[in-house]
């Protein structure tokens, strides 16, 4: 027929769920990409109004909405989405597996998983850890973004595949974030920056001063910005 899996698997896509939506520019991009129906959750009534503010002024408002809600215990049936879609925010989860549990549950038959998310490299063979200096590293930053502990996409990998699911992919996208990270310091380090970090407080201080670390971690190979993708069988 000439038309590629791909192509028909994108027809599919009626109803998305966007995990850890934050203002919502995914939910917004992908419902318009599809033509497809997205509910955004998020744990902040700021970020959730604001989603929804933003989508109205969009003229999205009849596609698109957004609410408080925990990625742990989704208040959606189960199989209710053709794509279970959650970007940066696998990291602010404290239970993988729950995490996990909760995109297989909510995703259809046939329908896809898509993680984007910041991890720490895989072990290599007959590694059992990371070295103490790589922990170290990690476990500064974590500290200063209120993160829990980090896992590697050979986790969601195996974490994934522990639920029997179809055609599991992984990708490392670290280099096409990186040049995103020298500019976010520059900002922060121009007069207007630092006056705008002071006016907002003390974690976005601890925040910014957390950057250099990020691009350490990057530039030693520590930090990788992951794709991980699969399934759910019919």
């Amino acid at each position: 027929s000439g038309v590629t899996t791909d192509e028909e698997e994108e027809k599919k896509i009626k109803k998305i769920v966007d995990v850890g939506c934050g203002i919502g520019g995914s939910s917004r991009y992908l419902a318009s990409k599809f033509g497809a129906e997205s509910i955004g959750i998020t744990l902040s009534p700021v970020q959730a109004k604001r989603a929804n503010d933003l989508a109205a002024a969009q003229s999205l408002a009849h596609k698109v909405s957004f609410q408080v809600a925990d990625a742990l215990e989704q208040p959606f049936e189960d199989g209710k989405f053709d794509l279970v879609w959650s970007m940066e925010s696998g990291e602010h989860m404290p239970d993988k597996a729950k995490f996990v549990n909760e995109l297989v549950r909510v995703v259809a038959p046939g329908g896809r998983i898509i993680i984007v998310t910041w991890c720490h490299r895989n072990l290599s063979e007959g590694e059992k850890a990371l070295q103490p200096w790589e922990q170290n590293l990690l476990d500064r930053i974590c500290k200063t973004f209120y993160l829990p502990a980090w896992c590697s996409t050979d986790d969601y990998v195996h974490l994934l595949q522990s639920h029997s699911l179809q055609d599991i992919k992984c990708a490392d996208w670290s280099e096409n974030v990186a040049p995103f990270w020298p500019a976010v310091i520059r900002t922060a380090l121009t007069w207007k920056g630092l006056v705008s970090l002071l006016r907002s407080g003390m974690k976005s201080i601890k925040g910014a001063l957390t950057m250099p670390l990020m691009i350490e971690g990057y530039k030693k190979g520590v930090i990788k910005f992951g794709i991980i993708t699969c399934r759910k069988p019919l």
